[in-house]
């Protein structure tokens, strides 16, 4: 397909962007960029999530992981439902009832301030980390597909994505987010549909026919039975339930947008309706995935691989789109992009209102309206700059899919939060001692390294996989409980 008119799509959508964003950003102070003024309709924010949640690597790495993992991914999405319980259930009304913008500020309420610190700077490191990442692969097929054969260098992409998702979400902040993922959550499930339909109008068979044939060649196994496997399904279940209370439940950027709405019911009603969207969607992109494998070989399409010959996952999709007609290939840009916007411009937001209410407490200082917007404007663009750094200095190490990366960044980022959550909600009789708590975050992650490295010949082959969000948890919570105290009252 031609680069030019990949980069006209992209102009074009990007300039939708820019609509959008000049309508909800209009008379926005420093309440709708970091709470979105309390006025988000539930329905809005649940469906904005699908794309939120998703983000460019859901796009291409659960469809091409397929070819090596099956459906395996699913018994994880399963565990996303209970998940999203927990949250419903238990973090949401705490959030609620505290008011709060920045959901650290709880650690600071429950343990102290180096404990916020803490646990928003694991978040900050996690989000950089894992949404640039998420952002990265956006850009790399842009790239491959438009930008290589022009000579132009790989920063100077990267350069124009976090320019424009700093320009859009500079003045409406979280407000415009909620809106724009709505749009971006629509092509991103458009393109995987259209794609789906139509290689199996290009086929001339159904759905239930293709999925009939890949099951038959063991495409479509759900369950892992082998208790020592990394995807074994018992541990997928756990592990998806974690992930989705760490990743969505105990993180600002997910939950900024929750905290948008109106009140805690229709903050509730949102996150259990994404739940469900969630499942649907997820499945959908297997599905895709088992039609992507099955056109290549129906066709003798040749599946993209590395210089060792091994088949690059991340490069299924693409490959194939690219490959079928001009109209795909458009669908998958427009779909691409979205998802790589919606990734990054909450994930943009969030580290801005993280750093403004945990490190720099905007909520504790006597500031005038327009000092916040001063110090929240050159904390937007520095954090664009981070963002920008990540993404290219993590270009010489893509040689796996990426949503496994993704999740093991994750579990390392995250079991600290988990843990001092777990820690703080539960057991109300007991002080921990304030000031230990950042060693502990550091130390938990390193313990649980090294054991997911000799798990095989510590627990008789076993393999951890992304369960380790769950062990260093666990890690995070007994080292708070050796170093407490017990108490007479009732901590908060």
């Amino acid at each position: 397909m031609n680069a030019t008119i990949i980069l006209a799509v992209f102009v074009l959508y990007t300039i939708l962007l820019f609509v959008i964003s000049h309508f909800t950003a209009r008379k926005s102070d420093n309440n709708a960029f970091f709470r979105g003024n309390k006025s988000s309709p539930w329905f809005v924010v649940a469906y904005g999530m699908i794309g939120a949640s998703l983000s460019g690597v859901t796009f291409m790495s659960v469809p091409g992981g397929v070819y090596t993992g099956q459906f395996t991914y699913m018994p994880l999405v399963f565990g996303y439902v209970l998940g999203y319980a927990v949250i419903a259930l238990i973090l949401l009304p705490l959030y609620y009832r505290l008011n709060l913008t920045s959901i650290y500020s709880y650690l600071e309420m429950r343990f102290g301030p180096r404990s916020e610190k803490t646990g928003a700077a694991f978040f900050i490191l996690s989000r950089l980390l894992g949404s640039a990442l998420r952002m990265y692969l956006v850009v790399f097929v842009l790239y491959e597909f438009v930008f290589k054969d022009w000579g132009v260098p790989f920063w100077v992409p990267a350069v124009i994505f976090i320019a424009i998702i700093l320009l859009y979400t500079f003045k409406g902040g979280i407000k415009t987010v909620v809106w724009t993922d709505t749009l971006q959550t629509t092509f991103l499930l458009l393109a995987a549909f259209l794609t789906a339909w139509f290689i199996l109008k290009n086929l001339n068979i159904s759905l239930g026919d293709l999925l009939k044939s890949a099951s038959a060649k063991g495409y479509t196994k759900v369950f892992e039975t082998d208790w020592t496997h990394n995807k074994f399904w018992v541990k997928q279940v756990l592990s998806g339930m974690f992930i989705t209370i760490t990743m969505t439940g105990l993180d600002q950027d997910m939950m900024q947008k929750n905290l948008t709405c109106k009140n805690l019911r229709d903050a509730q009603k949102n996150v259990m309706t994404s739940s469900l969207l969630f499942v649907i969607v997820n499945a959908l992109f297997l599905c895709l995935g088992a039609a992507l494998i099955f056109y290549a070989q129906e066709t003798g399409f040749q599946l993209p691989v590395n210089e060792a010959g091994v088949v690059v996952n991340d490069k299924i999709f693409p490959s194939v789109a690219f490959s079928l007609s001009k109209f795909t290939a458009i669908v998958f840009v427009i779909g691409l992009v979205a998802a790589g916007y919606s990734s990054a411009d909450g994930t943009l937001t969030a580290l801005t209102t993280t750093f403004c209410f945990d490190f720099m407490h905007f909520d504790k200082k006597q500031m005038s309206e327009q000092q916040i917007t001063k110090y929240r404007k050159w904390i937007h663009v520095a954090f664009a700059l981070l963002y920008l750094l990540v993404i290219i200095a993590f270009r010489p190490f893509h040689n796996e899919s990426l949503i496994d990366k993704v999740f093991e960044i994750a579990g390392y980022t995250y079991g600290p939060l988990l843990g001092l959550y777990t820690f703080g909600l539960f057991v109300k009789n007991r002080k921990v001692i304030d000031k230990a708590v950042p060693f502990i975050a550091v130390a938990s992650p390193v313990i649980s390294y090294l054991l997911k490295i000799y798990s095989p010949q510590l627990f008789g082959g076993y393999k951890i996989g992304f369960e380790i969000l769950i062990i260093n948890g666990l890690l995070t919570f007994l080292a708070l409980l050796l170093f407490s105290r017990r108490e007479k009252t009732v901590g908060k």
